[in-house]
């Protein structure tokens, strides 16, 4: 792939897809990108519509159950066209709107335990309620800010009614 001179790297003309196989677009719009309010905060995340429900419900939990979402640090994020931090060759699901970052400056890339004892089972179990896949699980390089939608956009709308949350 050529390395155009804006960062992101030019794919073939077919429909872009984030890491997870989600639509991905420079243009929120294009993918139905929404902004919504993490319920218990006056934060807003800007999610893909069919993952949105299931994104800011997991952020409201995590806010009241695993720590307070910070208020005027602004490091928490949603959607964001971009490549997979170091690679070249992925878009971050951040770009099809289907991942979060929570508390970034207090968990930052790459470092591990930032969270108190007995969180981390607790985000766990949260992150499969919601059909998420925590980033404190990777293998390789560690990313305890983020969540990410690990399920289908079928899946999604599946949990999304099963969960009873407003679409």
């Amino acid at each position: 792939m050529n390395q155009p001179a804006n960062g992101i790297a030019a794919m073939p003309n077919t429909p872009l897809k984030s890491d997870n196989g989600w639509p991905a677009s420079k243009d929120p719009a294009e993918i139905g990108i929404k902004s919504y309010l993490i319920k218990g905060t006056d934060i807003k995340i800007r999610c893909a519509k069919k993952a949105g429900p299931l994104l800011a419900a997991f952020a409201a939990e995590f806010n009241e159950k695993i720590e307070p979402i910070d208020k005027g640090a602004l490091d928490d994020w949603g959607y964001c066209f971009r490549m997979v931090r170091g690679r070249e060759d992925r878009l971050s699901n951040h770009s099809s709107g289907t991942a979060i970052d929570l508390n970034a400056t207090k968990h930052p890339l790459g470092a591990e335990h930032t969270f108190a004892e007995g969180k981390a089972a607790i985000i766990i179990e949260l992150c499969a309620k919601y059909g998420l896949k925590w980033g404190g699980t990777y293998r390789n390089r560690k990313d305890e800010m983020h969540f990410e939608v690990c399920l289908t956009p079928k899946q999604a709308t599946e949990r999304i009614n099963a969960l009873g949350l407003e679409q």
